[in-house]
């Protein structure tokens, strides 16, 4: 009898408890969730290549210094209100569903990317057309601080555990991808039609192409449904509705806590460590990915007097190996953890960013080369594990929100004005090595938050059950949850009955 008690108390998996993936859905999870990304970073390349042109189409009355802080400052802007979009996407999404807030996202994303290449240059409106510049990206903003973390959770809360690293590099390969493809054609304009000719309308093509892509994403995520765990989390909370009120009423605690501000004040009070290191993290990849996709062109011309076409091509030269990595990457975390991989690339980072640096200055083409390299494969270390480390930091039933929350807040005080702290810098100080330093200080911060980051690879996700790729495997899992539980309970049993043996 004691036997049988003991072994309740520790009570194994069950088949119900185990979810099999259904490959084709997980493939349409992924692909969504990556176009997003695509579109976000198509505009970013896009926008980092075209800063030297924009401010001379927005902010001509400035010298050359001022047009690119001016642009990168319009750049920042949207990243301001990035944690305001988090603030209401991510709770959102945790309340009504994620498929539904990643589609309004894409919609926002598509629309305000797209009003762009239709903007009165500030030769024909004068200073409303900075303005208007600035509302377009402002709507960009707020739209992507539901975005990343909404595709995040949405890919990892499809993965089987054992393979989530690798399916959420796909993920950042859309980031790179669209990086690359914004990047890459803005590259062949200012080849076929020159300064004067990007100047003068060639700007406005890139951001056209926004809208067509933002209908094909668009279309692909009304296609999707919502993912395993989240419906698993809205049964059980409806579920434990019913139940209060056939007890005859409402729980005032539970509905408080169900609300908004209920959740939100959950999440900086229970879960402020995991916040704190989700922070950390998306610290040390983001200002490693915008130092290499939105400063570094500019930093190699404006700064180091490069050639524009030169530096646009090793800098789209270094997204591609990125790209090309950033799967590989995500499996071998999969493998070998997530916390070794990000270990392993802080303290590369910051024994390599000076060398990067100077490999860059040296000028040419060779030296340079190596330097991107460098910082490129530094890059694909955290790009390739981030979407399935930071959703796994956090709970179901708060994940999108706390995930968006964190992120959004840290992407927006380092991430993305790292453009614009780092020009304004190298102007203030004369120093061409500011970027290195400030490289190095990303590096110090993510090698602290990794050192508190508790392992996740191949252990299901905060508040859900196991997630696999075949019923083979589910029923592999639930033996030998149920052998193991069985072993628990003979081992207590032995030492009740035998106190004083050693075992």
């Amino acid at each position: 009898m004691l036997r049988t008690l003991l072994r309740r108390r520790k009570q194994p998996l069950s088949a119900e408890d185990v979810t099999v993936t259904d490959r084709p859905a997980v493939r349409r999870a992924v692909s969504a969730a990556a176009l997003g990304n695509t579109m976000e970073w198509f505009d970013f390349g896009v926008y980092a290549y075209l800063a030297g042109t924009l401010g001379k189409v927005f902010f001509p009355s400035s010298s050359p210094g001022a047009q690119v802080v001016s642009t990168f400052a319009t750049f920042a802007a949207a990243f301001l209100v990035r944690p305001l979009g988090g603030l209401v996407f991510g709770p959102l999404g945790d309340r009504i569903g994620r498929q539904r807030v990643l589609a309004a996202t894409m919609i926002m994303m598509a629309v305000s990317t797209f009003a762009v290449g239709f903007l009165p240059s500030y030769n024909t409106i004068g200073f409303a057309a900075p303005i208007l510049l600035l509302i377009c990206r402002l709507v960009q903003g707020f739209s992507t601080g539901g975005e990343y973390a909404g595709a995040t959770t949405y890919i990892a809360e499809y993965a089987p555990d054992t393979r989530r690293g690798f399916l959420g590099s796909w993920l950042d390969f859309g980031t790179f991808v669209g990086y690359s493809l914004g990047s890459g054609l803005v590259t062949v304009l200012t080849a076929v039609l020159g300064d004067d000719g990007l100047v003068d309308w060639g700007w406005r093509l890139p951001f056209l192409v926004a809208g067509p892509l933002g209908l094909i994403g668009l279309y692909m995520r009304l296609r999707l449904e919502e993912t395993p765990a989240f419906q698993r989390e809205a049964e059980q909370a409806h579920h434990d509705a019913e139940e209060v009120r056939a007890a005859g009423g409402e729980d005032p605690v539970e509905e408080a806590r169900q609300s908004g501000r209920g959740r939100l004040k959950e999440i900086f009070t229970r879960h402020w460590q995991a916040v704190l290191i989700c922070m950390g993290l998306v610290l040390l990849y983001n200002v490693t990915n915008y130092m290499v996709t939105s400063y570094l062109p500019t930093f190699m011309t404006e700064t180091l007097g490069e050639d524009a076409l030169t530096a646009q091509l090793l800098v789209l030269g270094t997204m591609i190996v990125v790209a090309l990595t950033i799967t590989t990457v995500g499996r071998t975390s999969d493998r070998w953890g997530r916390r070794p991989v990000f270990m392993a690339g802080s303290a590369a980072l910051i024994a390599l960013a000076v060398p990067a640096v100077l490999l860059i200055r040296v000028g040419g083409i060779l030296a340079p080369a190596f330097g991107c390299l460098i910082l490129g494969l530094l890059l694909v270390c955290f790009a390739g594990t981030s979407a399935s480390t930071l959703p796994a930091l956090f709970p179901t039933r708060l994940r999108y929100g706390a995930l968006s929350i964190s992120f959004n807040i840290s992407v927006s005080l380092f991430g993305g004005t790292t453009p614009l702290f780092v020009s304004a810098l190298v102007q203030a100080t004369g120093s061409d090595m500011i970027p290195a330093y400030y490289l190095m200080a990303a590096g110090v911060i993510g090698l602290i938050a990794t050192f508190f980051l508790h392992e996740t690879a191949g252990r299901p996700l905060r508040g859900s059950g196991p997630m696999v790729e075949t019923e083979e495997q589910a029923h592999q899992l639930v033996a030998r949850s149920r052998a193991e539980a069985g072993r628990r309970a003979r081992d207590v049993w032995i030492r009740l009955r035998h106190p004083w043996a050693r075992h």
